[in-house]
């Protein structure tokens, strides 16, 4: 019995003039410039917005400070802001982005999320990859005390970092529990990304501004302030 064996064309046998006839090459065309339109028009429209920000010197001004002296910042995580204030008087809110994983807090290394608690600026580095970077004291004493409850961290491991909870400017301790969390700008990208005008997570777990809020923060803030994330 014959059997008939399925022919598949061959590569001389397709006719390529199907497949790129004149709509659509169009279509594509048009879809193409439809996305890049789109993608001009929301920065041009984050542009607008950046523009229309008052810098914390009018803001100041405006509310009659001519210096802050007991700066403290109030970092929301669902509302993807960092609210600067004097004492307890409001100065100015900025947009923020946090770790790629936002859903949960921080409790170890590498799980991509941003750390929930009361901390401060421990240190300052000018010349970080991403411009700026305001250094927080992750893990503080609530966070190692809760990692040696869970087992996470060693007793030995738990009075080392209280001791450093005290009496150092930062931890230096390497634990499973990650570190150098905190603050800094956007870097090279910064044109980009200071200009969509919605929030894209994508740190480590440390919290994000443009290079421009990172400049306001550090004009009035430095070792010690302090940054209570909720």
């Amino acid at each position: 019995m014959e059997t008939s064996e399925k022919k598949y064309p061959s590569f001389r046998d397709i006719n390529f003039s199907n497949l790129f006839n004149k709509n659509t090459v169009r279509n594509a065309f048009f879809m193409t410039a439809g996305i890049f339109i789109f993608i001009i028009g929301v920065i041009i429209y984050g542009i607008i917005l950046n523009s229309m920000e008052d810098s914390i010197e009018e803001v100041m001004l405006e509310k009659g400070f001519a210096e802050l002296n007991d700066v403290n910042l109030i970092i929301d995580r669902k509302n993807f802001s960092l609210t600067l204030y004097e004492d307890t008087v409001f100065i100015k809110s900025y947009r923020i982005s946090l770790g790629r994983n936002n859903t949960i807090s921080k409790t170890k290394a590498n799980d991509g999320a941003t750390p929930v608690g009361e901390y401060k600026i421990c240190d300052i580095d000018t010349a970080h990859k991403y411009y700026k970077f305001l250094k927080l004291n992750y893990p503080n004493l609530n966070d190692a005390a809760d990692a040696l409850r869970r087992g996470v961290v060693t007793q030995s491991q738990f009075d080392q970092l209280k001791f450093e909870f005290y009496y150092e400017e930062c931890p230096k301790l390497e634990t499973e529990l990650g570190g150098n969390v905190g603050l800094h700008g956007i870097g090279r990208l910064n044109y980009i990304f200071k200009n969509l005008p919605f929030v894209y997570n994508w740190t480590d777990g440390s919290i994000a501004l443009k290079n421009e809020s990172i400049d306001e923060i550090l004009s009035v803030t430095g070792k010690g302030t302090k940054v209570v994330i909720k």
